[in-house]
Protein backbone atom coordinates (compact mmCIF):
# COMPACT_ATOMS: atom_id res chain seq x y z
CA UNK A 1 0.00 0.00 0.00
CA UNK A 2 1.34 3.42 -0.93
CA UNK A 3 2.02 5.64 2.06
CA UNK A 4 0.83 9.20 2.21
CA UNK A 5 3.50 11.70 1.38
CA UNK A 6 4.31 14.70 3.53
CA UNK A 7 6.59 17.70 3.15
CA UNK A 8 10.18 17.36 4.33
CA UNK A 9 9.62 20.07 6.92
CA UNK A 10 6.87 18.00 8.54
CA UNK A 11 9.05 14.90 8.33
CA UNK A 12 11.68 16.75 10.34
CA UNK A 13 9.18 17.66 13.05
CA UNK A 14 7.91 14.08 13.22
CA UNK A 15 11.52 12.89 13.49
CA UNK A 16 12.11 15.23 16.43
CA UNK A 17 8.99 13.86 18.12
CA UNK A 18 10.32 10.32 17.65
CA UNK A 19 13.47 11.41 19.50
CA UNK A 20 11.40 12.65 22.42
CA UNK A 21 11.88 16.34 21.69
CA UNK A 22 9.23 18.64 23.11
CA UNK A 23 11.21 21.87 23.50
CA UNK A 24 13.25 23.90 21.04
CA UNK A 25 14.81 27.34 20.94
CA UNK A 26 14.84 29.26 17.71
CA UNK A 27 14.54 32.33 15.54
CA UNK A 28 12.77 32.22 12.15
CA UNK A 29 13.97 33.73 8.89
CA UNK A 30 13.35 33.55 5.17
CA UNK A 31 14.92 30.22 4.28
CA UNK A 32 13.51 28.34 7.26
CA UNK A 33 9.92 29.60 6.82
CA UNK A 34 8.71 26.24 5.39
CA UNK A 35 9.77 24.52 8.61
CA UNK A 36 8.15 27.18 10.77
CA UNK A 37 5.01 26.96 8.64
CA UNK A 38 4.73 23.28 9.55
CA UNK A 39 5.59 24.07 13.15
CA UNK A 40 2.41 26.19 13.21
CA UNK A 41 0.44 22.94 12.96
CA UNK A 42 2.43 21.34 15.79
CA UNK A 43 2.20 24.14 18.34
CA UNK A 44 0.49 21.73 20.75
CA UNK A 45 3.35 19.24 20.47
CA UNK A 46 6.37 21.53 20.79
CA UNK A 47 7.24 24.30 23.21
CA UNK A 48 9.10 26.63 20.87
CA UNK A 49 10.91 29.44 22.67
CA UNK A 50 11.43 32.51 20.51
CA UNK A 51 14.83 33.93 21.47
CA UNK A 52 16.20 37.32 20.40
CA UNK A 53 19.50 36.15 18.88
CA UNK A 54 20.55 32.84 17.33
CA UNK A 55 23.65 32.51 19.52
CA UNK A 56 21.35 32.67 22.52
CA UNK A 57 19.19 29.91 21.03
CA UNK A 58 22.24 27.65 21.23
CA UNK A 59 23.13 28.76 24.76
CA UNK A 60 19.53 28.18 25.86
CA UNK A 61 19.67 24.69 24.32
CA UNK A 62 22.93 24.14 26.22
CA UNK A 63 21.36 25.22 29.50
CA UNK A 64 18.39 22.94 28.82
CA UNK A 65 20.71 20.00 28.07
CA UNK A 66 22.93 20.59 31.09
CA UNK A 67 19.98 20.85 33.47
CA UNK A 68 18.01 17.89 32.13
CA UNK A 69 20.56 15.51 30.62
CA UNK A 70 18.53 15.52 27.38
CA UNK A 71 19.65 16.69 23.96
CA UNK A 72 18.97 20.39 23.45
CA UNK A 73 17.53 21.54 20.12
CA UNK A 74 17.82 24.91 18.39
CA UNK A 75 16.72 26.32 15.05
CA UNK A 76 18.07 29.14 12.90
CA UNK A 77 17.73 30.36 9.35
CA UNK A 78 20.42 30.39 6.67
CA UNK A 79 23.37 32.78 6.30
CA UNK A 80 23.72 35.12 9.29
CA UNK A 81 21.25 33.05 11.27
CA UNK A 82 23.50 30.02 10.89
CA UNK A 83 26.77 31.89 11.41
CA UNK A 84 25.36 33.46 14.58
CA UNK A 85 25.11 29.98 16.08
CA UNK A 86 28.82 29.22 15.73
CA UNK A 87 30.01 30.63 19.09
CA UNK A 88 27.33 28.67 20.91
CA UNK A 89 28.18 25.49 19.01
CA UNK A 90 31.88 25.94 19.82
CA UNK A 91 30.95 26.42 23.48
CA UNK A 92 28.94 23.18 23.46
CA UNK A 93 31.83 21.37 21.78
CA UNK A 94 34.34 22.49 24.41
CA UNK A 95 32.01 21.57 27.27
CA UNK A 96 30.70 18.26 25.86
CA UNK A 97 27.10 19.46 25.77
CA UNK A 98 24.66 17.43 23.62
CA UNK A 99 22.74 19.66 21.23
CA UNK A 100 21.35 19.35 17.72
CA UNK A 101 21.42 22.63 15.87
CA UNK A 102 19.25 22.76 12.74
CA UNK A 103 20.00 25.63 10.38
CA UNK A 104 18.39 26.34 7.06
CA UNK A 105 20.23 26.49 3.75
CA UNK A 106 19.32 27.81 0.31
CA UNK A 107 17.79 25.50 -2.29
CA UNK A 108 20.01 22.83 -3.83
CA UNK A 109 19.93 24.48 -7.23
CA UNK A 110 21.28 27.71 -5.71
CA UNK A 111 24.18 26.20 -3.76
CA UNK A 112 27.51 27.73 -4.72
CA UNK A 113 25.99 30.74 -6.48
CA UNK A 114 26.41 33.24 -3.62
CA UNK A 115 22.63 33.31 -3.38
CA UNK A 116 21.06 35.65 -0.82
CA UNK A 117 21.95 34.47 2.70
CA UNK A 118 24.02 31.54 1.48
CA UNK A 119 26.94 30.55 3.73
CA UNK A 120 28.92 27.31 3.76
CA UNK A 121 27.70 26.32 7.20
CA UNK A 122 29.14 22.81 7.00
CA UNK A 123 32.70 23.98 6.35
CA UNK A 124 32.38 26.64 9.03
CA UNK A 125 31.19 24.24 11.73
CA UNK A 126 33.15 21.04 11.05
CA UNK A 127 35.94 22.00 13.53
CA UNK A 128 33.47 22.61 16.38
CA UNK A 129 30.97 19.78 15.97
CA UNK A 130 30.94 16.04 16.44
CA UNK A 131 29.20 15.83 13.06
CA UNK A 132 27.95 18.29 10.45
CA UNK A 133 25.71 17.24 7.59
CA UNK A 134 23.74 18.96 4.83
CA UNK A 135 20.38 17.47 3.88
CA UNK A 136 19.60 17.97 0.21
CA UNK A 137 16.61 15.64 -0.15
CA UNK A 138 13.50 15.19 2.00
CA UNK A 139 13.90 11.42 1.90
CA UNK A 140 17.13 11.73 3.93
CA UNK A 141 15.54 13.52 6.87
CA UNK A 142 14.45 10.65 9.16
CA UNK A 143 17.72 8.71 8.98
CA UNK A 144 19.89 11.82 9.33
CA UNK A 145 17.97 13.16 12.33
CA UNK A 146 18.19 9.73 14.00
CA UNK A 147 21.94 9.67 13.41
CA UNK A 148 22.31 13.25 14.63
CA UNK A 149 20.71 12.50 17.99
CA UNK A 150 22.68 9.29 18.39
CA UNK A 151 25.97 11.09 17.80
CA UNK A 152 25.05 14.05 20.02
CA UNK A 153 24.28 11.88 23.06
CA UNK A 154 26.58 8.88 22.62
CA UNK A 155 30.09 8.53 24.01
CA UNK A 156 31.44 11.98 24.80
CA UNK A 157 28.39 14.18 24.12
CA UNK A 158 28.58 17.21 21.93
CA UNK A 159 26.96 19.35 19.25
CA UNK A 160 25.71 18.21 15.86
CA UNK A 161 24.88 20.66 13.07
CA UNK A 162 22.28 19.79 10.45
CA UNK A 163 22.07 22.12 7.45
CA UNK A 164 18.59 21.75 5.97
CA UNK A 165 18.23 22.97 2.41
CA UNK A 166 15.04 24.67 1.36
CA UNK A 167 14.68 21.94 -1.26
CA UNK A 168 14.52 19.27 1.46
CA UNK A 169 11.99 21.31 3.43
CA UNK A 170 9.46 21.59 0.60
CA UNK A 171 9.90 18.24 -1.18
CA UNK A 172 7.28 15.55 -0.61
CA UNK A 173 8.39 12.26 0.92
CA UNK A 174 7.10 9.14 2.61
CA UNK A 175 7.85 9.10 6.33
CA UNK A 176 9.30 6.10 8.10
CA UNK A 177 11.45 6.44 11.22
CA UNK A 178 13.95 4.10 12.77
CA UNK A 179 16.38 4.91 15.59
CA UNK A 180 20.00 4.89 14.50
CA UNK A 181 21.98 1.73 15.26
CA UNK A 182 25.67 1.74 14.29
CA UNK A 183 27.38 -1.49 13.31
CA UNK A 184 30.07 -1.38 16.02
CA UNK A 185 31.27 1.47 18.19
CA UNK A 186 31.88 -0.46 21.42
CA UNK A 187 35.63 -0.55 20.95
CA UNK A 188 35.66 3.21 20.58
CA UNK A 189 34.09 3.94 23.95
CA UNK A 190 34.99 0.99 26.17
CA UNK A 191 38.21 -0.83 27.02
CA UNK A 192 37.99 -4.51 26.16
CA UNK A 193 39.59 -5.54 29.45
CA UNK A 194 37.82 -3.29 31.97
CA UNK A 195 37.74 -6.04 34.60
CA UNK A 196 41.51 -6.48 34.69
CA UNK A 197 42.09 -2.72 34.47
CA UNK A 198 39.70 -2.21 37.39
CA UNK A 199 41.64 -4.75 39.42
CA UNK A 200 44.87 -2.90 38.70
CA UNK A 201 43.26 0.46 39.58
CA UNK A 202 41.98 -0.91 42.88
CA UNK A 203 45.46 -2.15 43.79
CA UNK A 204 46.94 1.29 43.03
CA UNK A 205 44.27 2.93 45.17
CA UNK A 206 44.68 0.49 48.04
CA UNK A 207 48.47 0.94 48.01
CA UNK A 208 48.24 4.72 47.96
CA UNK A 209 48.88 6.82 51.06
CA UNK A 210 47.78 10.15 49.58
CA UNK A 211 45.12 9.51 46.93
CA UNK A 212 43.02 12.33 45.49
CA UNK A 213 39.95 11.98 43.28
CA UNK A 214 39.45 14.69 40.67
CA UNK A 215 35.81 14.70 39.57
CA UNK A 216 34.96 16.34 36.26
CA UNK A 217 31.76 16.87 34.34
CA UNK A 218 32.04 13.34 32.98
CA UNK A 219 30.77 12.13 36.36
CA UNK A 220 27.58 14.15 35.87
CA UNK A 221 27.16 13.23 32.20
CA UNK A 222 27.53 9.55 33.08
CA UNK A 223 25.19 9.74 36.05
CA UNK A 224 28.03 8.41 38.18
CA UNK A 225 27.47 10.60 41.24
CA UNK A 226 26.53 7.67 43.47
CA UNK A 227 29.49 5.59 42.30
CA UNK A 228 31.82 8.55 42.89
CA UNK A 229 30.53 8.98 46.43
CA UNK A 230 30.78 5.25 47.10
CA UNK A 231 34.38 5.15 45.89
CA UNK A 232 35.31 8.10 48.09
CA UNK A 233 33.58 6.67 51.15
CA UNK A 234 34.75 3.08 50.75
CA UNK A 235 38.37 4.12 50.21
CA UNK A 236 38.23 7.15 52.52
CA UNK A 237 39.51 9.33 49.66
CA UNK A 238 39.14 13.12 49.37
CA UNK A 239 37.33 14.43 46.30
CA UNK A 240 38.12 17.66 44.49
CA UNK A 241 35.97 19.02 41.66
CA UNK A 242 36.84 20.84 38.48
CA UNK A 243 34.72 23.87 37.60
CA UNK A 244 32.55 21.70 35.36
CA UNK A 245 32.41 18.89 37.91
CA UNK A 246 30.91 20.99 40.68
CA UNK A 247 27.74 19.49 42.22
CA UNK A 248 28.79 15.94 41.30
CA UNK A 249 29.28 15.50 45.06
CA UNK A 250 27.60 17.51 47.80
CA UNK A 251 29.79 20.39 48.91
CA UNK A 252 28.83 19.54 52.51
CA UNK A 253 30.23 16.02 52.23
CA UNK A 254 33.15 15.56 54.67
CA UNK A 255 35.28 14.09 51.87
CA UNK A 256 34.77 17.10 49.58
CA UNK A 257 38.15 18.83 49.40
CA UNK A 258 37.07 21.83 47.30
CA UNK A 259 37.64 23.13 43.79
CA UNK A 260 40.88 22.66 41.89
CA UNK A 261 42.60 25.01 39.50
CA UNK A 262 43.42 28.63 38.84
CA UNK A 263 40.92 30.08 41.33
CA UNK A 264 40.32 26.87 43.21
CA UNK A 265 40.75 26.20 46.89
CA UNK A 266 44.14 25.99 48.52
CA UNK A 267 43.62 22.47 49.91
CA UNK A 268 42.98 20.53 46.68
CA UNK A 269 45.66 22.45 44.79
CA UNK A 270 48.25 21.75 47.48
CA UNK A 271 47.03 18.16 47.79
CA UNK A 272 47.50 17.68 44.06
CA UNK A 273 51.15 18.59 44.43
CA UNK A 274 51.61 16.26 47.41
CA UNK A 275 49.46 13.35 46.22
CA UNK A 276 50.96 10.00 45.27
CA UNK A 277 47.90 9.00 43.23
CA UNK A 278 45.48 11.10 41.17
CA UNK A 279 42.23 9.36 40.24
CA UNK A 280 40.82 11.47 37.43
CA UNK A 281 37.22 10.70 36.54
CA UNK A 282 35.58 12.37 33.55
CA UNK A 283 37.93 15.32 33.35
CA UNK A 284 40.47 16.44 30.74
CA UNK A 285 43.32 18.07 32.70
CA UNK A 286 42.68 21.50 31.19
CA UNK A 287 45.27 24.22 31.67
CA UNK A 288 42.96 25.94 34.15
CA UNK A 289 43.18 22.81 36.33
CA UNK A 290 46.83 21.91 35.95
CA UNK A 291 48.77 25.15 35.64
CA UNK A 292 52.25 24.34 34.36
CA UNK A 293 51.95 20.72 33.22
CA UNK A 294 55.70 20.14 33.62
CA UNK A 295 55.37 20.78 37.35
CA UNK A 296 51.94 19.24 37.87
CA UNK A 297 51.48 16.55 40.53
CA UNK A 298 55.19 15.67 40.56
CA UNK A 299 54.83 12.79 43.03
CA UNK A 300 51.67 11.19 41.67
CA UNK A 301 50.77 8.34 39.41
CA UNK A 302 47.60 9.00 37.41
CA UNK A 303 44.57 6.77 36.88
CA UNK A 304 42.49 8.38 34.15
CA UNK A 305 38.91 7.20 33.57
CA UNK A 306 37.24 8.78 30.55
CA UNK A 307 34.86 8.03 27.68
CA UNK A 308 37.15 9.79 25.18
CA UNK A 309 40.47 8.05 24.53
CA UNK A 310 41.85 11.23 22.94
CA UNK A 311 42.18 12.69 26.46
CA UNK A 312 44.64 10.05 27.65
CA UNK A 313 48.22 11.36 27.76
CA UNK A 314 47.14 14.55 25.95
CA UNK A 315 48.10 17.01 28.68
CA UNK A 316 49.23 14.83 31.60
CA UNK A 317 50.96 11.44 31.48
CA UNK A 318 48.55 8.64 32.33
CA UNK A 319 49.88 5.60 34.20
CA UNK A 320 46.62 3.67 33.93
CA UNK A 321 44.00 4.64 31.34
CA UNK A 322 40.54 3.09 31.48
CA UNK A 323 38.26 3.89 28.55
CA UNK A 324 34.59 3.69 29.38
CA UNK A 325 31.51 5.11 31.01
CA UNK A 326 32.44 6.53 34.40
CA UNK A 327 29.55 4.90 36.25
CA UNK A 328 30.36 1.45 34.86
CA UNK A 329 34.10 1.71 35.37
CA UNK A 330 33.91 2.98 38.95
CA UNK A 331 31.28 0.37 39.81
CA UNK A 332 33.69 -2.31 38.58
CA UNK A 333 36.46 -0.95 40.79
CA UNK A 334 34.36 -0.62 43.96
CA UNK A 335 34.24 -4.25 45.19
CA UNK A 336 38.03 -4.38 45.37
CA UNK A 337 38.52 -1.15 47.38
CA UNK A 338 39.81 -1.26 50.96
CA UNK A 339 39.36 1.53 53.46
CA UNK A 340 42.25 3.31 55.16
CA UNK A 341 42.27 5.99 57.81
CA UNK A 342 44.64 8.40 56.03
CA UNK A 343 44.70 10.59 59.16
CA UNK A 344 47.79 12.56 58.13
CA UNK A 345 46.37 13.18 54.66
CA UNK A 346 43.15 14.63 56.03
CA UNK A 347 45.06 16.64 58.60
CA UNK A 348 46.98 18.19 55.69
CA UNK A 349 43.66 19.04 54.00
CA UNK A 350 42.25 20.57 57.17
CA UNK A 351 45.34 22.69 57.75
CA UNK A 352 45.19 24.02 54.18
CA UNK A 353 41.53 24.93 54.57
CA UNK A 354 42.23 26.76 57.83
CA UNK A 355 45.02 28.66 56.12
CA UNK A 356 42.72 29.71 53.28
CA UNK A 357 39.97 30.76 55.67
CA UNK A 358 42.35 33.01 57.56
CA UNK A 359 44.11 34.47 54.54
CA UNK A 360 41.23 34.77 52.06
CA UNK A 361 37.72 33.62 52.95
CA UNK A 362 37.18 35.43 56.25
CA UNK A 363 38.48 38.69 54.76
CA UNK A 364 36.33 38.36 51.64
CA UNK A 365 33.20 37.71 53.67
CA UNK A 366 33.86 40.46 56.22
CA UNK A 367 33.35 43.28 53.74
CA UNK A 368 34.05 46.94 54.25
CA UNK A 369 33.20 49.25 57.12
CA UNK A 370 31.22 51.41 54.70
CA UNK A 371 28.82 48.55 54.02
CA UNK A 372 30.01 48.01 50.46
CA UNK A 373 29.16 44.55 49.16
CA UNK A 374 31.85 42.19 47.92
CA UNK A 375 31.05 39.60 45.26
CA UNK A 376 32.07 36.93 47.75
CA UNK A 377 29.48 38.24 50.21
CA UNK A 378 26.80 38.38 47.54
CA UNK A 379 27.35 34.80 46.37
CA UNK A 380 27.65 33.50 49.93
CA UNK A 381 24.40 35.21 50.91
CA UNK A 382 22.64 33.89 47.81
CA UNK A 383 23.85 30.35 48.50
CA UNK A 384 22.55 30.52 52.05
CA UNK A 385 19.23 31.98 50.87
CA UNK A 386 18.60 29.11 48.44
CA UNK A 387 19.97 26.53 50.87
CA UNK A 388 22.17 24.89 48.26
CA UNK A 389 19.05 23.72 46.39
CA UNK A 390 19.06 26.06 43.37
CA UNK A 391 20.63 25.68 39.97
CA UNK A 392 23.28 28.37 39.68
CA UNK A 393 23.97 29.47 36.11
CA UNK A 394 26.83 31.88 35.63
CA UNK A 395 28.21 34.07 32.93
CA UNK A 396 32.00 34.37 32.57
CA UNK A 397 34.33 36.51 34.66
CA UNK A 398 35.03 37.26 38.31
CA UNK A 399 31.45 36.54 39.36
CA UNK A 400 31.81 33.07 37.78
CA UNK A 401 34.82 32.24 39.95
CA UNK A 402 33.24 33.70 43.06
CA UNK A 403 30.14 31.59 42.33
CA UNK A 404 32.27 28.46 42.01
CA UNK A 405 34.11 29.23 45.24
CA UNK A 406 31.26 30.31 47.51
CA UNK A 407 28.19 28.45 46.24
CA UNK A 408 27.00 25.31 48.00
CA UNK A 409 25.36 22.42 46.16
CA UNK A 410 23.13 19.66 47.52
CA UNK A 411 22.05 18.21 44.17
CA UNK A 412 23.73 17.25 40.94
CA UNK A 413 23.37 19.37 37.77
CA UNK A 414 23.30 22.49 39.91
CA UNK A 415 26.26 24.43 38.47
CA UNK A 416 25.93 25.44 34.83
CA UNK A 417 28.65 27.59 33.33
CA UNK A 418 30.80 28.06 30.25
CA UNK A 419 34.06 26.32 31.09
CA UNK A 420 36.25 25.56 28.09
CA UNK A 421 35.41 28.43 25.76
CA UNK A 422 34.64 30.97 28.49
CA UNK A 423 31.82 32.63 26.56
CA UNK A 424 30.62 35.96 27.90
CA UNK A 425 26.89 36.35 27.33
CA UNK A 426 26.27 32.67 28.12
CA UNK A 427 24.65 33.08 31.52
CA UNK A 428 21.24 34.62 30.83
CA UNK A 429 20.16 32.43 27.88
CA UNK A 430 21.57 29.29 29.51
CA UNK A 431 19.53 30.08 32.63
CA UNK A 432 16.42 30.48 30.46
CA UNK A 433 17.03 27.05 28.96
CA UNK A 434 17.69 25.49 32.35
CA UNK A 435 14.51 26.93 33.86
CA UNK A 436 12.40 25.70 30.96
CA UNK A 437 14.00 22.26 31.30
CA UNK A 438 13.44 21.95 35.05
CA UNK A 439 10.64 24.39 35.92
CA UNK A 440 10.22 23.00 39.43
CA UNK A 441 13.75 24.01 40.49
CA UNK A 442 14.85 27.52 41.36
CA UNK A 443 17.22 28.76 38.67
CA UNK A 444 19.42 31.77 39.40
CA UNK A 445 21.57 33.45 36.78
CA UNK A 446 24.59 35.10 38.40
CA UNK A 447 25.97 37.57 35.87
CA UNK A 448 28.31 40.53 35.61
CA UNK A 449 27.58 43.88 34.03
CA UNK A 450 29.84 43.06 31.07
CA UNK A 451 28.49 39.63 30.21
CA UNK A 452 24.86 40.59 30.77
CA UNK A 453 25.11 43.28 28.11
CA UNK A 454 26.21 40.66 25.57
CA UNK A 455 22.81 38.94 25.80
CA UNK A 456 20.66 41.60 27.44
CA UNK A 457 18.08 41.31 24.68
CA UNK A 458 17.05 37.92 26.07
CA UNK A 459 15.05 39.76 28.70
CA UNK A 460 12.56 39.89 25.82
CA UNK A 461 12.53 36.09 25.72
CA UNK A 462 11.82 36.03 29.45
CA UNK A 463 8.98 38.50 29.01
CA UNK A 464 7.34 36.78 26.03
CA UNK A 465 7.67 33.21 27.30
CA UNK A 466 7.10 33.96 30.98
CA UNK A 467 10.30 32.31 32.16
CA UNK A 468 10.60 32.59 35.95
CA UNK A 469 14.37 32.86 36.11
CA UNK A 470 16.03 34.95 38.81
CA UNK A 471 18.91 37.22 37.81
CA UNK A 472 21.54 38.40 40.28
CA UNK A 473 23.61 41.09 38.59
CA UNK A 474 26.92 41.70 40.32
CA UNK A 475 27.75 45.17 39.02
CA UNK A 476 31.23 46.53 39.68
CA UNK A 477 31.29 48.78 36.57
CA UNK A 478 34.37 46.94 35.32
CA UNK A 479 35.28 44.02 33.11
CA UNK A 480 36.40 42.59 36.41
CA UNK A 481 38.54 39.60 35.45
CA UNK A 482 40.48 41.51 32.82
CA UNK A 483 40.90 44.40 35.27
CA UNK A 484 42.27 41.97 37.89
CA UNK A 485 44.91 40.74 35.44
CA UNK A 486 45.74 44.34 34.52
CA UNK A 487 46.20 45.14 38.19
CA UNK A 488 48.34 42.11 39.01
CA UNK A 489 50.38 41.67 35.84
CA UNK A 490 50.18 44.92 33.86
CA UNK A 491 50.99 47.57 36.48
CA UNK A 492 47.34 48.63 36.98
CA UNK A 493 47.12 49.94 33.43
CA UNK A 494 43.33 49.72 33.16
CA UNK A 495 43.04 49.80 29.40
CA UNK A 496 39.38 49.90 28.36
CA UNK A 497 37.99 47.80 31.21
CA UNK A 498 35.99 50.52 32.95
CA UNK A 499 32.29 50.20 32.10
CA UNK A 500 29.88 53.11 31.80
CA UNK A 501 26.62 51.26 32.25
CA UNK A 502 22.95 52.02 31.66
CA UNK A 503 20.30 51.96 34.36
CA UNK A 504 19.64 48.23 34.46
CA UNK A 505 16.47 48.66 36.49
CA UNK A 506 14.89 50.84 33.82
CA UNK A 507 15.76 48.20 31.23
CA UNK A 508 14.23 45.43 33.36
CA UNK A 509 11.12 47.53 33.90
CA UNK A 510 10.81 48.06 30.16
CA UNK A 511 10.58 44.26 29.85
CA UNK A 512 8.03 44.10 32.67
CA UNK A 513 10.46 42.29 34.96
CA UNK A 514 10.37 42.98 38.69
CA UNK A 515 13.64 44.44 39.91
CA UNK A 516 15.55 46.07 42.75
CA UNK A 517 18.97 47.52 43.43
CA UNK A 518 20.92 46.91 46.62
CA UNK A 519 24.06 48.84 47.55
CA UNK A 520 24.60 48.20 51.27
CA UNK A 521 25.37 44.83 52.82
CA UNK A 522 22.83 45.31 55.58
CA UNK A 523 20.06 45.24 52.95
CA UNK A 524 21.37 42.25 50.99
CA UNK A 525 19.60 39.37 52.74
CA UNK A 526 16.25 41.15 52.71
CA UNK A 527 16.61 41.87 48.98
CA UNK A 528 17.47 38.23 48.25
CA UNK A 529 14.48 37.03 50.23
CA UNK A 530 12.23 39.39 48.27
CA UNK A 531 13.63 38.13 44.96
CA UNK A 532 13.23 34.46 45.86
CA UNK A 533 9.69 34.92 47.17
CA UNK A 534 8.60 36.49 43.88
CA UNK A 535 6.91 33.94 41.61
CA UNK A 536 8.08 35.28 38.27
CA UNK A 537 11.29 36.60 36.79
CA UNK A 538 13.28 39.05 38.89
CA UNK A 539 16.44 41.08 38.46
CA UNK A 540 18.41 42.02 41.56
CA UNK A 541 21.24 44.41 40.85
CA UNK A 542 23.94 44.21 43.52
CA UNK A 543 26.37 47.12 43.38
CA UNK A 544 29.68 45.61 44.41
CA UNK A 545 33.16 46.80 45.32
CA UNK A 546 34.76 48.09 42.13
CA UNK A 547 38.26 46.68 42.53
CA UNK A 548 37.88 43.29 44.18
CA UNK A 549 40.09 40.33 43.28
CA UNK A 550 39.39 36.61 43.21
CA UNK A 551 41.90 34.81 45.40
CA UNK A 552 43.65 32.43 45.73
CA UNK A 553 45.00 32.56 42.19
CA UNK A 554 47.46 30.49 40.21
CA UNK A 555 48.89 32.83 37.55
CA UNK A 556 48.70 31.59 33.97
CA UNK A 557 51.60 29.26 33.23
CA UNK A 558 52.59 28.96 36.89
CA UNK A 559 52.67 25.80 38.97
CA UNK A 560 49.95 24.94 41.48
CA UNK A 561 52.69 25.55 44.06
CA UNK A 562 52.86 29.21 43.01
CA UNK A 563 49.57 30.34 44.52
CA UNK A 564 49.06 34.03 45.25
CA UNK A 565 46.61 35.52 47.73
Amino acid sequence: MTKNKIKGAEALLLSLLKEGVDTMFGYPGGTIIPLYDQLYNYADRFNHILVRHEQCAVHAAEGYARATGKVGVCLATAGPGATNTVTGIADAYMDSTPIVCITAQVGVEKLGTNFFQEADTISITIPVTKWSYQITSASEIPQIIAKAFYIARTGRPGPVLISLTKTAQIEMTEFEYGHYRPINVLGEIKSANISSLAKEAAKMINDSKKPLILAGQGVIISGAERQLCNLAEMGNIPVACTLMGLSSIQTSHPLFAGNVGMHGNLAPNMMTQQSDLIIAIGMRFSDRVTGDTARYAPNAKVIHIDIDKAEFNKNIKTHLAILGDAAEVVATILPKIKSKSRAKWFAFMKEAWERERGAVIDKALTGSKKGEISMAQAVDALSKAVGGEAIIVTDVGQHQMFSARYSKFNKTRSMITSGGLGTMGYGLPAAIGAKIGVPDREVVAVVGDGGLQMSLQELGTIMQSGVGVKIVLLNNSFLGMVRQWQELFFMRRYSFTNMVNPDFLKIAQAYDIECERVENYKDLNKSLEKMLSHKGAYLLEVKTIKEENVFPMVPAGASLDDIIF
